[in-house]
């Protein structure tokens, strides 16, 4: 059962398109699992279509139809053709079209004692990737210079906010200090999808970070 959603202010920037590739990539993967935050991301969508209704209709410019004809004669990028990947029972369908359905199989790359990484590397601002923690291991108290979606696939951990569990979402902004540690004696897997770097509030997160990247 999921305990954890997203605040209202995230899905209205969400319906606004206002969010990252990173970030709208997570909210999806949610979205697949969560039918609460579904008929909330509805609601917001429909308050956006209200909004656009009542604005004031623009007069075009006198070559807005021979400029939009002009864009028929560029070259378009061919679209190649993609074969849709089902999601599994760790990975939402979103997410599994872009790393298959299996999370054992990716190539992670170690960060530290227990811990790994695996970056989506979707460009644009901030960063989406996945951690791999093994039980026990916490990354160290840190908080953010901006905000921090994370959604848990695999295990579970806890915070100084709750216990996320797996479809759980973190929706965190840069009032929040936490230090999360997995709390099973099983490993935690989780999509994290971040609009600027970590702040580690420790000596040994800030001597860490650089080699850890985040």
């Amino acid at each position: 059962m999921i305990s954890h959603h997203f605040d209202d202010a995230t899905l209205v920037a969400r319906a606004a398109g206002a969010m990252s590739e990173g970030m709208s990539l997570l909210i999806d993967s949610h979205l697949h699992w969560c039918k609460e935050c579904q008929e909330r991301a509805w609601q917001a969508e429909q308050i956006g279509g209200q909004l656009l209704d009542q604005l004031t209709p623009a007069e075009l410019l006198e070559d807005s139809l021979s400029s939009v004809l002009a864009l028929l004669d560029e070259d378009a990028p061919v679209a190649t053709f993609k074969p849709r990947v089902s999601g599994s029972d760790e990975v939402p369908e979103p997410l599994a079209q872009l790393i298959g359905g299996d999370l054992d199989a990716l190539p992670w790359r170690g960060m530290g004692i227990g811990l790994q990484q695996y970056d989506l590397n979707l460009g644009g601002a901030g960063a989406c990737r996945l951690l791999r923690i093994k039980p026990g291991v916490s990354v160290p108290h840190h908080t953010h210079k901006g905000n921090e979606l994370t959604m848990i696939l695999r295990g579970s951990y806890s915070d100084d906010i709750g216990r996320f569990c797996k479809g759980d979402v973190a929706d965190l902004d840069d009032q929040v200090k936490h230090q999360p540690i997995v709390d099973t004696e099983h490993e935690c897997i989780c999509l994290i999808a971040t609009d600027a770097p970590l702040q580690f509030t420790g000596i040994m997160g800030r001597l860490a970070q650089p080699f850890i990247g985040l």
